[in-house]
Order: C-alpha cells, then sequence, then structure tokens
C-alpha cells in the first residue's frame, strides 16, 4: 500500500473539510491511507497526489461522491445509547394518548447504515401501532445509504435489539445468509432515506417531534457545528426533542434548546 505524505494528506484534510465539513486530525492519517488505498489501485495510480488531482479535476464527479463516502463512513449498531430509546419510547406513548391527527415523526440526521433509524422504527411501530408515524435517515455517504435501504446485517451488529424486536420485526438468515439478519420489509417501508448534507442548505423535509444527530459533531470545528445544528434545530417542532451523542456538548453552540438530561435537550 502507498504511504501518504503529510503534503497529501493535507489536500485531502481539506478536501472533506469542504465537502462535508469535516476537520481530520492528524490521527487521521492511516484512516484515509487506508480507505482511500483501493481506489489509486482502481485507478491505476501510484500516488495520493495523483488521486487528488482526479477529484480536484472536476472530470469524475461520481469518483468524488465515492472518496466522501469512503472519509465520512462510520460504524453503528442498533440501540446504541438505550436512553436515548427509552426517551423515545416515552414521548411516542404521550403523543399516541393525545391522538392529535398529526403523524409523529423523527428524523435520524446521520443514519449511516440505517441500524439507527430501524431501531427507531420498532420503537414507533411497537408504541403506535398502525397510526400515522414516519421516519427519516439522511446521510452525506450514498454508499451507505444504499446498505441501510437494504435493511440487511450481520448478526453481531444487533446484539442489543430486544428479543421481542428481534422475532417481531426481523427475519434470520438461513443458508447462504447464516449469520446475517434482515428487517421485515413492512418496517422498512416506514422509513425513508435521503442524501442531505448538513453543511448546506437542507432540503424541504419537514418537521419533526424527535431529532437524533449523535456522534456527528464530533467532526466538526466550532463555527460549523453552530451552523450544522442550526440547521437541524429548525426543523424541530417547539417541544420536540433532540439527542446528540453522549461524548459531545451543545455548550457555546446554542440556546435553542434546553437540556433536559445529559445528551437530551428539549425545544421551549
Amino acid at each position: 500500500m502507498n504511504s501518504i505524505t503529510d503534503t497529501e494528506f493535507g489536500h485531502f484534510q481539506r478536501f472533506i473539510y469542504e465537502a462535508a465539513g469535516i476537520s481530520l486530525s492528524p490521527a487521521k492519517k492511516a484512516l484515509v491511507c487506508g480507505r482511500l488505498s483501493k481506489r489509486l489501485v482502481a485507478h491505476q495510480l501510484n500516488s495520493y497526489s495523483a488521486y487528488f488531482k482526479l477529484l480536484a479535476s472536476g472530470s469524475a464527479p461520481t469518483e468524488v461522491q465515492t472518496a466522501v463516502d469512503l472519509l465520512t463512513t462510520n460504524e453503528t449498531y442498533f440501540f446504541r445509547e438505550p436512553k436515548h430509546f427509552e426517551l423515545l419510547r416515552e414521548v411516542a406513548m404521550a403523543y399516541a394518548t393525545r391522538r392529535t391527527g398529526q403523524p409523529f415523526r423523527v428524523w435520524s440526521a446521520a443514519s449511516s447504515t440505517g441500524e439507527e433509524c430501524y431501531s427507531i422504527a420498532m420503537v414507533l411501530a411497537d408504541c403506535l401501532g398502525g397510526t400515522t408515524w414516519d421516519v427519516v435517515g439522511s446521510d452525506i455517504s450514498s454508499r451507505v445509504l444504499q446498505r441501510a435501504r437494504a435493511g440487511h446485517y450481520s448478526l453481531e451488529r444487533t446484539r442489543l435489539i430486544p428479543p421481542a424486536y428481534l422475532k417481531r420485526f426481523c427475519l434470520r438468515g438461513h443458508g447462504e445468509q447464516e449469520g446475517t439478519l434482515l428487517v421485515d420489509r413492512e418496517l422498512r417501508s416506514r422509513v425513508t432515506f435521503s442524501h442531505v448534507n448538513l453543511n448546506t442548505e437542507l432540503p424541504r423535509l419537514g418537521s419533526f417531534d424527535v431529532i437524533f444527530l449523535r456522534n456527528v459533531m464530533i467532526y466538526f470545528n466550532s463555527d460549523t457545528k453552530r451552523q450544522v445544528v442550526a440547521r437541524v434545530l429548525s426543523l424541530l417542532k417547539p417541544g420536540g426533542f433532540f439527542c446528540i451523542g453522549h461524548s459531545e456538548s451543545l455548550n457555546d453552540i446554542t440556546t435553542a434548546v434546553q437540556q433536559i438530561a445529559p445528551s437530551i435537550y428539549r425545544k421551549p
């Protein structure tokens, strides 16, 4: 595998910051090298500089998206940070008693390969049944969105799914699919995935009762955090809830929401 020089790494730091607002620390040099090395092979290039020139030339827009996909993909799993799903259950149950007639809507604003979205959907299907609700998942990576829509996962990613949900909402693979799980088609039909770059003007997604923006802000600098959070919170309904990662904070980022528990905020 070709090594990447400090100068070349600097090129890709600027590339992903301009494309997605993500700040790559020097500690990510090996990650960049590893994730992009196959693209050098695919294009028969002998250096990361040559690959960067290809991206910068404007002649390969699909390759630009491929590079963005590779540099922004993060590992996730079902029912990560359980306290947020306990909150979601409480909010959904309260909504069910009010019977407002309005759909209950949740946005997973950095959905990656979809585990978060389907975790949300399982809770809503359990609490709200056949009433009107929907889940929107979005990500900057078109590659992970394709995987999310398929709803097909290795069993090791599903270890935190409650047994009753596993039985009700998931199909265990057999034969060639041994060791995998497929989310039930009916549940998948309630989740919509969209390609969204949080670092630019948002598309028309509507407004939401709950928004998950978890383990994303750690990749942004302070200015980008403020801009992204402002955009996202503009779609949160008054009284709505906003969940971030446990290692993240909104201190000095926004006053538009009030903290009610660690990593959980509410819009007045």
